[in-house]
């Protein structure tokens, strides 16, 4: 009878639209079987009755792409795959298609293919070209049309490659007769259309054909389940003029007495809550001749009373118009699960751009909460010591080392001199979470505030704004950071690749000026050029110690990927007057961040905003790093965990996780393959992130109904896709073409950029829980992402609060975002692993280098190598390998053979001493060759690597008493490991061969 009834009111539709509009309507469908896909999306079904030298064709196409008349048009016989030689074109415009093909030998059905494009396998950001128009018709063939009777052909059915790639219904555009006729009906300055969820409304500048059947004061209606969250659209068409100021009000929803309150019911487009929970408002404004969706959102309870709950959604606009939709939603049936999220067509999810998960002020395992005595406030291993004249640290304490030569400096400087500001630190407060104060001063110049925060993963913030009384002549605003030199050694940042401390350096926001290095040599000018130079930050320090600066107030505070560059500051930058400065002496290393001279305008505040991150973050997890082995890829096997594989990381562009930053189209496959390796004890986490998104995201239509929200604008461009459903005002991203379609027949993964900080960012944690929870993942891979250390602590709550102990490593490029390690201090608390290796040149890096940017370690934490396999024998310092099956070189790449030395000599319950320790356990006679030991209870493994440019030939000078080894007799024995070394042996004091940018694996054994 359902079915009877559906077919019954489809030729019904179908006759009172082929009655009512001038054009014809066609039935549109999904082919069964994709056709090539160079013949493009779309085509059109045509009947030719009889053999004709000239055919015509009058096809009502309602085209929303753009140059409809540019694009190569393509005539097929269905049965022989023959094409048609011959097009004249005789009208092309949005709405129609006109012309003559010929000659056709035999009557049947014929394809109309007319947006056929060049097809390109594999993955990146390579440019989609249509094919260019065809080749104008045989000039005799157009001559002899004048003479000859052409045969009409019929349009049967519109065709789609896949469901995916339809127009059909929200896509076909209204003709202008029919938008005339409906404007002429209804006497409205502008007009609402009430729709269903399952058509997101797709144009913004034109006004989809369906709509021309609907009347105005339509009720909408809708059916639920209890508990579930409701989703539909109210579509604004300003076809007169524009409307400015679009908000609704409603009443919410009865049924008898029972109520669904307005306090369930949100417009996603007009009000939220923004990444940090804040709550906010947005005006709406739609311009003249577009269309605007309005999604709205139910949230109805788990105990409603069922029936049918009415009311009525009132869109308002700041002229005072009101126009009221009304509003009929059943709801019946049991609850549903999971509020409807597990079916993505409901939209239930959309409730997750205002989640508000994660945020919290209590510390993230393995941190602990804030202790606060006297002026000293403590954190997981390490300590500040305020001054509370001034608010500034004093002193800090990094897991028993000393940081600071001299208190931290916020300097004011007038003609006057420096200003001695003396002020109380006031409104202090602890939590478990966070100490925070303020600190007030003022005299006859100047009043200032500064508002100081810090957290317990070590992180401190200080926005100081300083506000004139009068005009105020200033020399310089600076911050001054004296620091002992024993306990930073080492520096990177600020347009700098990690390095020892130079003696002297000073840079612009925008360009190094001035570097004298370590050795007293001073640098060329074009040895200092980098390209997107990351000067918001810097790290000094060492492996023991060390403090991150960053200073704030751009309008972007994330890391500074290249496609999220923002201008300098203006406090600090001063309109390229700023700049930073290191000088070093024999004791002490000062830095300076200065802004050089202005005039303070009298009660015009300038904010001052930066802050410190103190380094290491924890104890470095050697054991994790030895056992925690990595493959990358789904291609996963028996043989690999067999060598001690325990991770696998999903990346996406892949059969598990097709689609970019929206792993949620293929769970199924995924949960399985996760079920699969957990059974054999091996963990599994997948690439999610956000900096990017397919197309293929079910909620992409109501992302676009936010503007530039979520969604960055753009020129347009890339895949077919994107061309004919998004049209414009987008930035195409990564794409990757499938070996075969995925399901629903998509082809290829289309992603375009995002616009940094969101709600899609709270939709983004929402769906990490979510994948925690019903996937069971193990957690993230991240690659270059762009929110900041908030984002990170919400995901990390929101991973623990379902699973505990979730994995994340993060992967960057330096190529793509200078000094990642700089970049990414902000991240480190959060994260267990580093995978810093794409572009890294290790060959050329110094001992520094490696130190600082690609293992971790002075942070707390570690990594493995990536490009080119990176350089074996000198990761091994750093406990470094290559992560499996990326083998840019073969088997030379294949970590395999040094995972089995590790496991012969029990390197995970191994104490590490590091060429970078105070007191080495070894070092070499020649500073270039450097050597970390492994102690497990009495057997010694020494990682011995060349960095030098020549072989050396170096002795060894061992401190037998940290090692535990007396005073017997020892020598130097290296096994036989492929492609690593040959075996061989020394006596402990003989000279030993290390050749250029390679090294040992020796084992110290007692000398029988």
């Amino acid at each position: 009878m359902m079915k009877l009834r559906l077919l019954t009111l489809f030729i019904v539709t179908f006759a009172i639209n082929a009655f009512c509009s001038p054009v014809p309507v066609y039935r549109y469908t999904a082919a069964i079987k994709p056709w090539p896909e160079h013949f493009g999306n779309h085509r059109a079904v045509i009947a030719v009755d009889r053999p004709s030298k000239a055919v015509m064709l009058d096809f009502w196409w309602r085209r929303h792409d753009k140059e409809v008349d540019k694009h190569c048009l393509l005539i097929v016989n269905a049965s022989t795959g023959d094409t048609v030689r011959n097009i004249l074109r005789k009208e092309i415009n949005a709405e129609r298609c006109r012309l003559v093909f010929g000659p056709v030998a035999k009557a049947g059905t014929y394809y109309f293919y007319y947006l056929p494009y060049k097809v390109y396998d594999g993955g990146g950001n390579f440019p989609y070209d249509y094919i260019k128009q065809e080749k104008a018709p045989d000039s005799k063939w157009v001559d002899d049309l004048k003479s000859v009777s052409s045969v009409t052909s019929r349009v049967v059915g519109v065709e789609s490659r896949s469901e995916f790639d339809s127009f059909f219904p929200m896509e076909l555009i209204a003709t202008a007769s029919e938008q005339a006729k409906y404007i002429k009906t209804y006497n409205e300055h502008y007009f609402l259309f009430p729709e269903n969820r399952r058509y997101p409304i797709r144009m913004r500048d034109c006004v989809p054909e369906r709509w021309m059947n609907l009347r105005q004061n339509a009720t909408f209606v809708g059916n639920a389940a209890p508990d579930e969250y409701y989703a539909f659209q109210i579509g604004v068409w300003a076809f007169k003029d524009g409307v400015q100021g679009v908000s609704y009000r409603t009443k919410g929803l009865r049924c008898g007495p029972a109520m669904i309150p307005s306090s369930a019911i949100t417009c996603f487009n007009t009000e939220g809550v923004d990444s940090y929970g804040k709550s906010f408002t947005r005006t709406v404004d739609v311009k003249k001749g577009t269309v605007q969706a309005l999604w709205f959102g139910v949230d109805i309870p788990s105990n409603i009373k069922t029936g049918i709950y009415k009311g009525t959604i009132e869109i308002t606009d700041a002229s005072g118009g009101c126009r009221a939709v009304p509003v009929s939603i059943r709801i019946e049936g049991k609850p549903i699960a999971e509020r409807g999220d597990n079916e993505p067509w409901r939209h239930s999810r959309l409730r997750w751009l205002n989640s508000t998960l994660g945020i919290a002020d209590t510390p993230i395992a393995p941190y602990t909460p804030m202790v606060l005595q006297g002026n000293v406030v403590g954190c997981l291993g390490r300590d500040v010591s305020v001054n509370e004249t001034t608010a500034l640290p004093e002193q800090i304490n990094s897991w028993n080392t000393d940081l600071l030569a001299g208190p931290v400096r916020f300097v004011i400087e007038t003609a006057a001199g420096v200003k001695h500001l003396s002020g109380s630190l006031d409104d202090v407060e602890r939590t478990d979470g966070h100490v925070s104060g303020v600190w007030r001063a003022e005299d006859n110049d100047l009043t200032v505030e500064a508002r100081a925060r810090m957290e317990f993963d070590g992180r401190m913030n200080y926005i100081y704004t300083v506000t004139a009384k009068h005009a105020v002549q200033v020399k310089d605003i600076r911050l001054e950071l004296s620091v002992l030199n024993e306990a930073a050694p080492c520096m990177v940042g600020a347009g700098l690749p990690g390095q020892l401390m130079p003696k002297y350096y000073e840079a612009s926001w925008s360009a190094p000026r001035r570097l004298v290095d370590a050795t007293g040599s001073e640098w060329s000018a074009d040895k200092l050029h980098w390209e997107w130079p990351p000067f918001d930050s810097f790290w000094i320090g060492g492996a023991q110690a060390g403090i991150h600066c960053e200073l704030r107030g751009a309008s972007y505070t994330g890391p500074m990927l290249n496609i999220y560059h923002p201008a300098a500051p203006e406090s600090w930058s001063n309109g390229g007057l700023g700049g930073f400065r290191v000088q070093r002496d024999s004791t002490t290393t000062l830095v300076t961040i200065f802004s050089g001279k202005r005039e303070l305008e009298s009660d015009k505040p300038v904010t001052f905003d930066f802050a410190f991150i103190v380094t290491p973050i924890k104890k470095v997890d050697y054991h994790a790093q030895f056992t925690n082995r990595y493959y990358h890829d789904p291609s996963m096997s028996d043989e690999m965990l067999r060598s001690g594989v325990k991770i696998i990381n999903i990346h996406h562009a892949n059969r598990l996780n097709p689609f970019i930053n929206y792993p949620f189209l293929s769970v199924d496959t995924l949960s399985n393959f996760v079920k699969k390796w957990h059974s054999k004890d091996c963990k599994v986490k997948i690439y999610y992130t956000v900096r990017e998104l397919t197309s293929a995201t079910t909620e992409i239509w109501v992302l676009r109904s936010l503007g530039h929200e979520v969604l960055g604008g753009g020129q347009g461009g890339g895949f077919p896709w994107l061309r004919e459903h998004f049209i414009d005002d987008y930035t195409p991203q990564w794409y990757q073409h499938f070996d075969s379609p995925m399901p629903g027949g998509i082809v290829a993964d289309a992603a375009v950029l995002t616009s940094g900080n969101s709600r899609w960012y709270n939709y983004y944690v929402e769906g990490l829980h979510w994948l925690v929870k019903h996937i069971n993942i193990d957690g993230l891979y991240l690659d270059d992402v762009a929110y900041d250390r908030r984002i990170l602590q919400r995901i990390r709550r929101a991973m623990a609060s379902v699973k505990p102990g979730c994995i994340i490593d993060l992967h960057s490029n330096t190529g793509f975002s200078k000094c990642p390690a700089n970049q990414y201090a902000e991240f480190f608390p959060y994260i267990d692993k580093l995978w810093f290796g794409e572009s890294f040149q290790y060959d050329e890096m110094s001992p520094e280098n490696w130190l600082v940017e690609c293992s971790g370690i002075p942070f707390g934490l570690t990594g493995d190598m990536l490009n080119k396999g990176g350089n074996r024998w000198l990761g091994m310092q750093y406990g470094m390998t290559n992560r499996l099956p990326w083998f840019t070189e073969g088997v030379q790449c294949d970590p395999r053979d040094v995972w089995r030395v590790w496991d012969d000599f029990g390197i995970a319950d191994a104490n590490v001493f590091g060429w970078w320790d105070k007191k080495p356990a070894v070092v070499a006679s020649d500073s270039e060759v450097k050597v970390t030991a492994y102690l497990r209870g009495n057997e010694v493994l020494l990682s011995v690597g060349n960095y030098g440019t020549t072989d050396k030939q170096v002795r060894l000078t061992i401190d037998r008493s940290l090692l535990g080894l007396g005073d017997g007799a020892f020598r130097l024995v290296a096994k036989d490991v492929p492609l690593f070394q040959k075996a061989a042996q020394w006596s402990l004091d003989s000279f030993l061969p290390v050749p250029s940018k390679k090294g040992w694996l020796l084992r110290i054994v007692p000398d029988k």
